[in-house]
């Protein structure tokens, strides 16, 4: 059996997420179709994660294990041949049996678009979040350092979750501007439903001064939701990139 890595680019507009669901349209879904045509047998994707609906990748990576012999050189291209216009194939490679899309994963990047006060984005409004409050770029960069590190994460994830472990690791967050719009990066080695969306919210209310920074602590500490910031929509968020051990430097 051959172990595929494929890295993979859509559009979640849609989409009702990445995971496969009975008589909805989903990224799995699409993959599932296009590679089982191609191969000519019936083939199961893992991803390194789910991304929920309206939700987009720009470097969503899968598996998928196969007893085909195309060569590796030809299959990108046949796959795009076979894909919707709104998923595309950046990269194949084939790994070692051992490898998993979720299991084997490192660390992964989330990005983040939003715009600030102004007239609400049309044209946009699929790509681009709008956040109506102006807001103050430094104390949002100081505040997200009360985040970086390992933490109970319970107080920044929807509240019917079923999960029961809550620790995540943050390594990074960072926030660039330009012009009302806003682009957030957090960096980490898993996240909890709906995690980046409330830390941007969280950090947005923080820079109108809706929040400070001892709340912030305090939503870390007693784990309670309504003590963070709004759930930002899916339209803004971005798969950035997931990273693995024997990714180079």
């Amino acid at each position: 059996m051959r172990n595929l890595k494929l890295v993979i680019e859509y559009n979640g507009c849609h989409f009702y997420g990445w995971q496969k669901q009975e008589g909805k349209r989903t990224v799995q879904g699409e993959l599932e179709k296009a590679l089982s045509s191609l191969l000519n047998e019936a083939v199961c994707v893992e991803g390194s994660g789910r991304t929920d609906r309206g939700v987009h990748a720009l470097g969503q990576v899968a598996s998928c294990k196969t007893e085909s012999i195309i060569p590796l050189k030809n299959i990108k291209g046949a796959l795009n041949n076979l894909l919707p216009s709104d998923v595309r194939i950046l990269k194949v490679t084939e790994e070692n049996e051992n490898f998993h899309a979720r299991f084997s994963a490192k660390k992964k990047t989330y990005k983040y678009v939003v715009q600030v006060t102004g007239d609400r984005p049309a044209l946009k409004s699929d790509f681009v979040a709008y956040y109506p409050f102006d807001v103050d770029l430094e104390k949002m960069r100081e505040a997200s350092k009360i985040l970086i590190g390992k933490h109970n994460f319970k107080g920044f994830c929807c509240a019917d979750t079923t999960v029961t472990d809550f620790e995540r690791e943050i390594y990074d967050i960072s926030i660039f501007k330009r012009n009302k719009i806003f682009t957030f990066y957090v960096t980490g080695n898993g996240f909890l439903y709906n995690m980046v969306r409330i830390i941007v919210g969280t950090l947005l209310d923080c820079g109108r001064g809706k929040l400070s920074f001892e709340d912030i602590t305090l939503a870390l500490v007693n784990g309670n939701r309504s003590l963070a910031g709004k759930t930002m929509p899916a339209c803004g968020l971005y798969l950035k990139s997931v990273e693995y051990p024997a990714d180079k430097a």
